[in-house]
């Protein structure tokens, strides 16, 4: 079993543009899509020395190259109850990760996280006042053999709805919480390290509906 999460949080938030893929009409179920084609789409992105948060080849790519760092990005907007969902896919690195979706982001220290590892591991984070920690049963991440693990990928669905939190992976749902510190937000992505020196993940297809 994996121990509590305990690492640094960085935020790199440069002021996107935001053109391209925006918020759908009241009227349309689909709040927000984005299939990482525009570039200029609206997501904050990074580039220095091994570190690489942007667009490529049609997918959102996140590179890490150093051990408990996460690393996080937001298409600056704001929503209530969402669902939300994105194709994931390990490229190269560790299989000690955490990746997935965002939502009710606040801003660097408040937010929520729907994570889960290339080595099978799932759990609903929260990022409140500096803190981070699982807020799922036992206070950690366990084990699913619904997660595809390895360089495979994972369509993993993300509700945020009144103060029911719950996390899906592959069509399954895995686990359902109450937490009301956080009632609207930014949605967004995460992809860091655990124990593994280094990690790329790729994202795909992100779509955000009325739950």
């Amino acid at each position: 079993m994996k121990c509590t999460l305990r690492r640094i949080m960085l935020l790199f938030a440069l002021l996107p543009v935001l053109a391209g893929c925006l918020p759908a009409s009241e009227g349309n179920s689909v709040l927000f899509q984005d299939d990482f084609s525009d570039s200029a789409s609206g997501w904050s992105t990074l580039r220095k020395d091994n570190q690489v948060m942007d667009y490529e080849e049609g997918t959102f790519r996140f590179v890490v190259d150093k051990p408990q760092f996460d690393y996080w990005s937001t298409p600056r907007l704001s929503f209530t109850d969402t669902h939300i969902e994105v194709d994931a896919i390990k490229v190269a690195g560790g299989e000690d990760n955490d990746f997935g979706i965002i939502c009710r982001y606040q801003d660097q220290d408040n937010f929520y996280g729907f994570l889960i590892s290339s080595d099978g591991y799932y759990g609903i984070s929260q990022r409140k006042n500096k803190e981070h920690r699982i807020i799922s049963p036992e206070g950690k991440l366990l084990y699913s053999d619904a997660i595809h693990q390895g360089a495979a990928s994972n369509r993993i669905a993300a509700d945020c709805n009144g103060n029911r939190l719950a996390l899906s992976v592959n069509g399954k749902r895995l686990v359902e919480v109450e937490n009301s510190d956080f009632t609207a937000g930014d949605v967004g992505l995460i992809a860091g390290t655990l124990d593994a020196l280094a990690v790329e993940i790729r994202f795909d297809n992100f779509r955000v509906t009325r739950p």
